[in-house]
């Protein structure tokens, strides 16, 4: 296998905080002083929302589809942050375009920009003959990492691989996407992205930084998210509003919802922020939006809350309004998945406060009572009552949660689930201590999961994107297991979850009791930004076995079946009831 390395390297001898706190200066985009401070937040100006939306498409073709020496060892978030310092204030597509050039020129000479309004610049040919170009596997933020990025031969002077296009400011610009072999090309993926500690050093107090990390972010979803064509949506149209977001941001705490507004655009069920702020814990209570209501499920003794209890205002706020700011700030892909999210989300508060809560109790007198936050592996604790990971539910019917069960617990358990009359598997949750392995005992043949495709980008802006693919083949393996299997999910059963789900789906392994699972799957590849945000994304593409898309669908049941709230207070899961009745007398075989 391939041997990963990173390569990025400075293009200055010059730290990172001292960068990001830095003015441009005459002297050039990367001549900067190390001793000013942050640059206060201020909004964008006249022409600065254009000037700085065609820096950052710029930036994006240059850094990840220019393939010359200089440009694959660039520091590019130094070039992000003196970028967009050098370029805000240009006063015509003229100065603009002299602006970008002065960027980024010393990094790809052959890269033009000119005023769309008047006749480009003459292009200098490619002389043919052996060349190198980048090719992106999704794209490769870290290594080692199932997404890569490459700089691979390719025969240079193609008239079609001298790439132009029109720019907001008034501008064009114009690149060739491939360059003659200056040396032997390095087999190895390259990171197009520095370590974590490097991008934590610089400080999203600055001005400056906040704006780099919108050019950066944009130009990761712009050229490598693979679900556009099927969430649709203006991407080109959400650049400016974020950059006018980032501009007038106070610090970096208020910066977070930008970027998480960003985010939403995608429709992506993986997609999030991690950054700077107050550190969050949560009640000791789980609970579910039922029916319209936010219902108590299982709460820590001395809350005063119980089964059953519904809860109406938080801190005398009602939930809905609540839930509603939430999800406007919650990327998924289906509303069941943006009001887990957003439901879980209510339990958060600063450490060390208290939140209070109204509502009605479960006999219907009126509900009361402040909570304090605890440290989430605790909270975490608090979980809705069920039976046993691995049990007997009825005479000849085990139960198996994929939440709670580990793989060694399942393996040891094949001989008594192969004797069972029927098994339910309950995947209400994330199957974090186990493996797809059990699924190949349900048949004599081999059986597959969805197929995963990663994108291989070879031009911009998605242009021409082949697709790498790849699935589990999971060869049937002994003890058969032969009673009716019934599988039980819902909203929040997400990726992982999904995968094991998509194998009942597709493979018709027994009915699916419940609801329909989150519609977002494919293995993540996380993003760090300077002033250490971290964001998660899917990097690839889920097809169903039948070519149908899963992204935005899911795993539908075959069975649905909702919780009620008059069946929380009854002490009843009617979801597992349903299976239960499945599992006992309904052959399970489709």
């Amino acid at each position: 296998m391939m041997r990963l390395i990173a390569s990025v390297v400075c293009l200055l001898a010059a730290s990172g905080g001292a960068i990001a706190a830095a003015a441009p200066s005459a002297a050039g985009p990367f001549s900067v002083p190390s001793s000013a401070g942050p640059e206060p937040s201020r909004p964008l100006a006249g022409r600065g929302a254009d000037n700085l939306a065609a820096f950052a498409r710029a930036y994006g073709y240059v850094r990840f589809f220019y393939p010359g020496d200089a440009a694959a060892q660039a520091d590019w978030t130094l070039v992000a942050i003196a970028g967009v310092r050098q370029v805000e204030d240009a006063s015509s597509p003229r100065d603009l375009a002299k602006r970008l050039e002065a960027v980024l020129r010393p990094l790809a000479p052959e890269f033009r920009a000119w005023p769309t309004a008047t006749l480009p610049p003459k292009a200098e040919p490619i002389p043919v003959g052996p060349g190198q170009r980048w090719r992106h596997e999704g794209v490769g933020l870290k290594v080692p990492s199932r997404y890569m990025s490459l700089r691979v031969p390719a025969e240079a002077g193609a008239a079609s691989d001298l790439f132009t296009a029109s720019l907001p400011g008034g501008v064009s610009v114009r690149l060739p996407l491939v360059t003659p072999k200056t040396g032997e090309i390095s087999p190895y993926a390259v990171a197009q992205m520095p370590d974590k500690a490097a991008l934590a050093s610089y400080s999203a107090e600055d001005r400056a930084t906040r704006l780099a990390d919108i050019v950066i972010v944009w130009n990761v979803f712009q050229h490598f998210y693979p679900y556009f064509d099927v969430v649709g949506g203006d991407w080109l149209g959400q650049l400016p509003p974020a950059l006018i977001g980032a501009a007038a941001a106070p610090d970096a705490v208020s910066f977070r919802p930008v970027l998480s507004g960003l985010l939403t655009a995608l429709h992506d069920g993986h997609g999030s922020v991690v950054g700077p702020g107050p550190t969050q814990q949560m009640l000791p209570v789980a609970w579910e939006w039922i029916e319209g209501r936010l219902v108590v499920l299982a709460a820590a003794p001395g809350t005063g809350l119980a089964p059953g209890d519904v809860v109406t205002t938080l801190n005398g706020r009602d939930v809905k309004d609540l839930l509603a700011e939430k999800e406007a700030l919650i990327s998924g892909a289906t509303p069941q998945w943006k009001r887990w999210r957003s439901s879980q989300a209510l339990k958060q508060g600063p450490a060390g406060s208290k939140i209070a809560l109204t509502g009605e109790r479960s006999n219907g007198a009126p509900l009361s009572v402040t909570v304090q936050v605890v440290p989430n592996p605790e909270a975490l604790k608090i979980r809705p009552a069920k039976p046993a990971p691995l049990s007997d539910l009825a005479p000849g019917v085990v139960y198996v949660d994929l939440d709670r069960i580990k793989d060694a617990e399942l393996d040891a358990a094949l001989p008594q689930l192969a004797a069972a009359k029927g098994v339910i598997f309950d995947m209400r949750g994330y199957p974090g201590n186990v493996t797809p392995r059990f699924l190949s005992h349900f048949r004599d043949e081999a059986i597959y999961s969805a197929e995963w495709n990663i994108p291989v980008a070879l031009r911009p802006d998605r242009q021409a994107v082949t697709w790498k693919t790849a699935r589990w083949r999971l060869p049937p393996s002994e003890p058969r297991l032969k009673g009716n299997a019934v599988f039980i999910t819902d909203g929040r059963a997400i990726s992982k979850a999904e995968s094991f789900m998509g194998v009942v789906e597709g493979a018709k392994l027994g009915p699916i009791v419940g609801e329909t699972t989150a519609g977002t799957n494919g293995d993540v590849n996380p993003l760090t930004l300077p002033g250490d945000y971290t964001l998660t994304w899917t990097g690839l593409r889920v097809i169903k076995q039948d070519g149908a898309p899963h992204h935005g669908v899911g795993v539908r049941p075959t069975v649905e079946v909702h919780r009620t709230v008059a069946g929380v207070r009854a002490g009843r899961d009617e979801q597992l009831e349903a299976a239960l009745a499945l599992a006992q007398g309904v052959s399970a075989r489709m």
